[in-house]
């Protein structure tokens, strides 16, 4: 937990956030951001959504953005948001999309949106906010992904209802980036019909996420002329609110501490250089990608230069996977039919080791809250 005057410095910071205009430019007074939080929506909608990530930027500390592929592990990272007393965002990839749908289907919106409308049901029962996001998703599937789901909001908007999705991201790493924020200004004006939050990617993570892979090397750092080039094409929320994973060494993937060379300065150094020639302080809402295996003093350093979301995968992966292993292992013969027995049914009941492994996950998740300091800062306390 973070020391008292770091929690007296984030209240302060959250008032002095509350006054700031909505995610599409409206002025929202105080009164209104209590109002929002007085009433408990456990999918976010998009004013409490806004102010998740207003009040994080402003307190110094992040989301844990958990990907999901089963109403399993949503169950589990639900758990460890409610545990840590954390809002948060679940995620879903075009990949672990594809794999909600079925087998047999392999539809990516199909699966978005039913793991959506499940998402909606089941976190009625959870103390905190959680929005629902898709995670990287390239030119070649934007058209079969988030576009159509981003067609769906903006349906469901209009007829007075809330967005499917809180936020999309559009992963433009694989293409020049004046043509990636040239699609990014598109998308964004098509994120702000459904109020919905653009994540944008300007910069290369390294490693290999859902058959996106990229080399390590000097592209894994967004430079300072990246940034401003950002802020040109997108504006800082006029047009529509966004978040940006600016690059600063980020690997995907399992690496060990020290592996990949991390340099959170470079936010802090675009921060600067927009804040300079806009006249604001922090002006960017970021995002942390590929962080597996960071030091925690590196993740801090990120939160303290405006990192708001990120990414857990590769860690929440094998925490759930881990006490299903040791479950299989430790109970071989009653699991299987060995030597021509019946087996256990006890130990191969599916929800006899799913539970273990959602447990496993949610210890995971309650660590995450913990390390990027979201603990104990659910709206809805």
């Amino acid at each position: 937990m973070l020391p008292a005057e770091d929690s007296a410095v984030r209240r302060t910071k959250v008032e002095e956030a509350a006054a700031r205009p909505g995610p599409y430019g409206e002025q929202r007074p105080y009164g209104r951001q209590r109002q929002v939080r007085s009433v408990r929506m456990p999918i976010a909608s998009p004013e409490a959504y806004a102010e998740m990530l207003d009040r994080a930027k402003a307190g110094r500390y992040a989301y844990p953005a958990i990907n999901v592929t089963s109403s399993q592990t949503l169950n589990a990272a639900l758990k460890g948001f409610a545990d840590a007393e954390s809002d948060g965002i679940i995620q879903v990839s075009t990949g672990g999309a594809e794999y909600l749908s079925g087998p047999s289907v392999k539809d990516m919106v199909t699966g978005a949106v039913a793991f959506a409308a499940y998402a909606h049901e089941v976190a009625k029962k959870y103390p905190v906010n959680i929005a629902l996001h898709t995670d990287h998703c390239p030119k070649d599937k934007l058209d079969k992904f988030v576009r159509p789901l981003m067609a769906i909001s903006q349906e469901r908007v209009k007829a007075g209802q809330e967005p499917l999705y809180q936020s999309h991201m559009w992963d433009g790493s694989a293409v020049p980036v004046a043509e990636n924020l040239e699609i990014a200004a598109q998308l964004l004006d098509e994120a702000a019909k459904g109020k919905i939050v653009l994540e944008i990617e300007v910069g290369v993570v390294g490693g290999e996420e859902d058959g996106v892979e990229n080399a390590i090397n000097d592209k894994l750092y967004t430079t300072v002329e990246d940034g401003l080039a950002m802020v040109e094409a997108l504006g800082l929320g006029e047009k529509g609110r966004y978040m940006a994973a600016l690059t600063f060494g980020n690997v995907h993937g399992v690496y060990k501490p020290g592996n990949v060379k991390l340099r959170p300065e470079i936010l802090n150094q675009i921060q600067e250089a927009v804040g300079a020639k806009h006249g604001k302080e922090k002006p960017l809402s970021l995002v942390f990608h590929g962080g597996s295996g960071s030091l925690l003093s590196e993740i801090r350093e990120a939160l303290d230069y405006g990192v708001v979301k990120m990414n857990i995968d590769t860690d929440t992966q094998y925490a759930f996977t881990r006490p299903a292993a040791d479950h299989m292992l430790r109970n071989y013969d009653g699991v299987l039919k060995v030597d021509g027995e019946v087996g256990n049914k006890k130990m191969y009941d599916p929800r006899v080791w799913g539970k273990a492994a959602e447990a496993g996950m949610a210890t995971r998740v309650t660590e995450a809250c913990e390390h990027l300091r979201s603990t104990g800062t659910t709206m809805t306390k």
